[in-house]
């Protein structure tokens, strides 16, 4: 049976990982890997993780099972700074439950709508790659509008039509800020026109927040999420602590759904426990437990805050820097600072990204996606340099 199966094409990024960690020139630039780095071209552990876990080492009694919901104490943690205002959990209406990353979240919350009734996704594009790669699996249908107009920021008058015209059992999916992979967030005007039509159309709304806190602020960050919640009587929302706690490879995510009330709260997340029963059983714990550590402590959160505060002010640092260059020949980087994030899509053919991989060392994703951060201030001017080469 097993020889019906046919070779699948490798992940374009881990290929990419490989092909950097092989070049032996000292002066190459990874801007493939979404992960966040310093200004020294580290990805280190927070501050604020490092003093959690050595409390789980001395203080954590036990690492018997939790079940499928994890650990409450980290979903609950998270609810204030996700959500705001006086009372987070809307009266009962937001409840959640533990993810294996965004990733996790991301599915159930596309598979739970599906068994509610949703039979199609619309989701502008591009995208993360990872988000079709779901939503094929779960046996939905992806209807893609623009995301990016041509001035580099969001093309509001498609998804504008794409909700009019969406019809019913149908669900959006909607990058809460930071858009991967273009950094195009929508404006606050502009999330409040789609709390609009959303309420008109009747379409689910599903808000994937991946990177709070390293755009505008948590606060800022979180305007399109809030504002579904506070004016639509139903959402679901995905979020990740991989990026804004550095917790990659622990995998830290978390699901929240919004209804009508408590009640109908508790039955659509007995949902999405049987949905994690089936797929991963229970997520694993270490790292949402250092999360709730640190959220937990006064001291500890504000050490989480403040180390997010210098990945932002990075970030932006790169991001003006990059906008201000003039010498960069046929790619204007100007938009660049008026965008938001870790990433950014540059306008580059296939002959060009392969010319600054072989010639320059410079290594991007196959789609014109770089990642912001894999920039060091000291490789800025190579980096544009390199870019006109190409794009002469």
């Amino acid at each position: 049976m097993l020889n019906k199966l046919q070779q699948q094409p490798a992940d374009a990024l881990l290929a990419l990982i490989k092909l950097f960690d092989a070049d032996p020139r000292p002066d190459k630039i990874d801007l493939g890997v979404g992960v966040y780095r310093t200004a020294t071209g580290a990805t280190p552990v927070f501050a604020c993780i490092k003093a959690a876990e050595q409390k789980l080492v001395d203080e954590q009694p036990t690492k018997a099972y939790l079940g499928p919901e994890g650990d409450m104490g980290f979903v609950h943690a998270l609810i204030p700074h996700i959500f705001g205002g006086t009372d987070p959990s809307q009266g009962g209406r937001i409840d959640g439950m533990q993810t294996p990353g965004g990733t996790g979240a991301v599915r159930i919350a596309v598979a739970m709508a599906k068994k509610a009734g949703v039979t199609k996704v619309l989701m502008g594009t591009p995208s993360w790659p990872n988000h079709a790669q779901i939503m094929a699996d779960t046996g939905v249908e992806l209807v893609g509008f623009n995301h990016a107009a041509a001035d580099g920021s969001a093309d509001l008058p498609a998804l504008r039509d794409a909700l009019r015209a969406a019809g019913p059992n149908t669900a959006v999916l909607l990058h809460g800020c930071c858009h991967n992979p273009t950094g195009i967030d929508y404006t606050p005007a502009q999330w409040d026109e789609i709390v609009d039509l959303l309420a008109e159309t009747g379409v689910l709304a599903i808000v994937d927040l991946a990177y709070q806190g390293l755009g505008l602020g948590m606060d800022e960050d979180a305007y399109g999420t809030r504002a579904v919640v506070a004016r639509l009587p139903e959402a679901l929302i995905a979020y990740s602590c991989d990026k804004n706690f550095g917790l990659y490879r622990d995998r830290v995510g978390a699901f929240y759904a919004l209804t009508s009330d408590a009640a109908q709260t508790q039955a659509a997340l007995s949902n999405g426990h049987a949905l994690a029963r089936a797929n991963w059983s229970m997520p694993p714990d270490h790292g949402a437990s250092a999360v709730r550590l640190a959220l937990t402590d006064a001291a500890l959160t504000q050490n989480w805050v403040d180390e997010l505060a210098s990945m932002r002010a990075r970030i932006r640092q790169v991001r003006e820097k990059l906008a201000a260059s003039s010498n960069a020949g046929g790619v204007n980087l100007v938009p660049l600072g008026g965008q938001q994030g870790m990433f950014a899509m540059l306008p580059l053919n296939a002959a060009q990204i392969a010319s600054l991989r072989a010639d320059h060392a410079i290594y991007m994703a196959g789609s014109g996606r770089i990642n912001i951060a894999g920039l060091t201030m000291g490789k800025i001017d190579k980096f544009v340099s390199a870019l006109a080469a190409v794009s002469a």
